[in-house]
């Protein structure tokens, strides 16, 4: 003989009836309105995160400017000159003039050692080779550099950053030219004076 089926009447829970059905859609609402908020306060987390790291990018971004055109000068400089020719120099003065100042300083100091390595050429030559190299590789790391910044929403338009990175990629070309336009001169008396040989010989 088969046993009876046991009950299968409705079993008295909380989600049964009309005042069952408004509590667990008051339920969800909470549940909703819970996740909401930890993903409103995610979101406010983030955005401080961001802004801070802006704002530091912001105030270091000559600091940024300088590390990314020493490091692609170090890297046109390592085949002739072996790796981490320019040492970066962070935490000093990091005005337009300062970083420019060290740019300069620290790749233009490099020539005598890249003149070594190109002995017996025509000198006039290594030098506007040398100023191309590490010319190249200020720009390779200016554009970077710029681009980071402009990625951090820190540059704009009228913005002091922006004229503090314009004005420092001016000072170090125009200190590019003056170190070929003094070093071609220190050439010239040479150049007269082995013309002059040769025209007494």
């Amino acid at each position: 003989m088969v046993a009876p089926l046991a009950s299968t009447a409705p079993s008295s829970t909380p989600t049964s009836g009309p005042a069952g059905a408004a509590a667990l859609d008051e339920a969800r609402k909470t549940a909703a309105a819970s996740a909401q908020g930890q993903r409103a306060e995610l979101n406010g987390q983030i955005l401080q995160a961001s802004l801070q790291v802006s704002i530091g990018a912001g105030n270091d971004s000559l600091a940024l400017l300088y590390k990314s055109a020493i490091e692609q000068i170090n890297e046109r400089l390592a085949p002739e000159l072996g790796a981490n020719a320019l040492q970066a120099a962070m935490g000093q003065d990091n005005s337009a003039e300062g970083t420019a100042g060290r740019i300069l300083a620290q790749s233009t100091a490099f020539f005598d050692a890249y003149a070594r390595q190109h002995q017996g050429e025509d000198p006039e030559a290594v030098l506007r080779n040398f100023v191309d190299l590490i010319r190249g590789g200020f720009e390779k790391g200016f554009a970077e550099a710029a681009d980071i910044l402009a990625g951090l929403g820190v540059t704009g338009e009228g913005s002091a950053i922006s004229a503090d990175i314009q004005k420092t990629f001016e000072l170090v070309q125009k200190g590019y030219d003056d170190f070929l336009n003094s070093r071609l001169a220190a050439l010239q008396p040479q150049s007269q004076d082995s013309a002059g040989a040769a025209s007494g010989a």
